[in-house]
């Protein structure tokens, strides 16, 4: 549903297959992004087409296998971050050509050998590391970027409350169905961004504010004597800045440290294609948030298939429609294989006929895991400071909104010419500035909403269909501030604990056991109490 700007690495260990020969997909390159659609076989061709993955289970498996391909991993969980067994797909998604967006280096001025020493170096050039170098070189700060040259292909919705800006379509209000009762409305209007009006328009920003470019892959960062940061890029390059900050999206383990310990990666995972249509079954000014009916009763009954799944649809016209089934989260990502037949069975059995095929789509979003180790020294913003929501998948617009105060504390830091060697943790000068950077974007309110948002999607992925059913019929019985403000990313940490109990109050007995059995057996539950309490 939502674009996470995340940096992902090439696949391996998968093939695909057309009519019994290989997939060549033109202009595949060694760097990538994830989400989104480029213009796709027709309706017949397309729907011929099939895929399987060969899982790569050993470590040294992988290792091998992504080192034949230029593809580095810092862990397991890394691994996850970028794509898992779904790189393919994920690769697929990355590398889609979008002819109507500029290129980088047109409009920035590169970065050369002669640079001398930048403020701040940003690596990841999605909208999250595009908003942060506008926003810190308009403080006045040299500010240089790096990463592949590589456009936004990703297609995601927006709360219209919440942005404004570079929306092509908006919806007057927004539907959820569940199977036994009548449509729910959110009561909120719902937009789709023009991905290439965003594109452009952070481009304009970050050259009228004079931001540099270097399209290269950033190999690691380490410390000079003086304090510096010495930014290694590929081939053999090497850059100096004061303050470096990492926002190459979720799978950015080999430039950060992560705590350890923390709760496991999920995966939210979604295929989605935009089509035209001889009928739509829905009203088209309404977007449909989440339709969660079963149809498919005992067509997807292995284990592995038993994951809840719902749709999510966006009608461009009455005729041209974006359908996406979206699994909300799982342990292990669920094979977009699988939930391409979920989409196609749905589509069928509610009697729509797919006439031509504008775009595929493949997304997948990386959610709860660690938090940054915020003693480290080098900065991160956007999915690698873990700034998606674990309960939705969504980031974007937090990305955009807080770009301007956290540049507004990098240009404070620097502007006082502070560097972290000066101060330690622990010492009686104070936190060093890395560590009041990290602050800003993790203060301890953040971290007890995260805490209550972990505690929840533990739960979610632990339920079957009957179970999510249940569980969000009992949520939209909730007040419409409750179940709207946590739609919106508006409740603080003490509405989200009356969100809870009320929660708890209104629900059948059987959900209510879930509650308790979750809160005290798993670890998520334990941990948001040590927050609440600690913090």
């Amino acid at each position: 549903m939502e674009f996470t700007g995340a940096t992902i690495s090439a696949p391996f260990g998968c093939r695909a297959l057309r009519g019994g020969g290989p997939l060549r997909t033109p202009g595949w390159g060694a760097d990538g992004r994830r989400r989104r659609v480029s213009s796709g076989p027709g309706a017949e061709q397309w729907r011929s087409w099939k895929v399987s993955c060969v899982a790569t289970e050993k470590p040294e498996e992988k290792a091998a296998a992504a080192a034949g391909l230029g593809v580095d991993f810092a862990d397991e969980e890394d691994y996850v971050k970028g794509g898992g067994g779904e790189l393919l797909y994920v690769r697929m998604q990355a590398t889609k050509a979008m002819d109507s967006q500029s290129k980088i280096a047109s409009k920035l001025l590169p970065i050369t050998a002669e640079t001398s020493v930048l403020d701040l170096i940003i690596i990841g050039c999605g909208p999250a590391g595009l908003s942060l170098a506008a926003e810190s070189a308009k403080k006045g700060l040299t500010v240089g970027l790096i990463g592949p040259d590589l456009p936004f292909t990703n297609n995601y919705g927006v709360w219209r409350t919440n942005s404004k800006s570079c929306i092509e379509h908006v919806w007057k209000d927004t539907v959820v169905y569940l199977d036994r009762n009548k449509p729910i409305m959110i009561g909120r209007a719902y937009g789709r961004v023009q991905r290439d009006l965003l594109h452009e328009e952070l481009l304009r920003r970050c050259h009228e504010a004079g931001v540099t470019y270097l399209n290269s892959k950033v190999e690691q960062i380490i410390e000079s004597p003086d304090g510096h940061r010495i930014v290694y890029c590929e081939p053999d390059q090497k850059i100096l800045c004061r303050l470096a900050i990492v926002a190459s999206g979720a799978a950015s383990g080999k430039l950060l440290e992560y705590e350890v310990g923390g709760p496991r990666v999920c995966v939210q995972t979604a295929y989605g294609v935009e089509v035209e249509v001889e009928h739509y079954p829905y009203d088209p000014s309404l977007m449909v948030f989440m339709d969660y009916r079963d149809c498919f009763k005992e067509k997807f009954s292995n284990p592995e298939e038993e994951n809840p799944t719902f749709l999510y649809a966006m009608a461009m016209s009455s005729t041209r429609i974006f359908f996406e089934e979206t699994c909300l989260a799982s342990k292990d990502a669920m094979p977009f294989d699988l939930l391409k037949k979920r989409l196609m069975y749905r589509l069928d059995a509610m009697g729509v006929r797919i006439l031509k095929v504008y775009e595929e789509e493949w997304s997948y979003i990386p959610v709860g895991g660690s938090l940054p180790n915020t003693d480290q020294k080098n900065l991160a913003f956007g999915a690698a400071a873990s700034m998606v929501h674990p309960a939705t998948g969504y980031s974007v617009v937090r990305s955009l909104s807080e770009a301007p105060r956290y540049a507004s504390v990098i240009s404070d830091i620097l502007r006082n010419r502070v560097h972290s060697e000066q101060y330690l943790p622990g010492s009686s000068q104070g936190p060093s500035p890395s560590m009041l950077a990290w602050r800003t974007l993790w203060p301890p309110e953040r971290k007890r909403q995260r805490s209550f948002f972990l505690f929840g999607l533990a739960l979610i992925i632990q339920l079957d269909n009957e179970g999510i059913q249940t569980f969000f019929e009992t949520f939209f019985r909730l007040p419409k501030w409750m179940w709207r403000g946590f739609l919106g990313s508006t409740l603080s940490s003490v509405d989200l604990m009356l969100f809870a109990l009320y929660m708890f109050a209104i629900a059948p007995n059987k959900l209510r056991m879930n509650l308790v059995s979750h809160l005290l057996s798993d670890p998520t539950g334990s941990a948001m109490i040590r927050t609440y309490l600690t913090l």
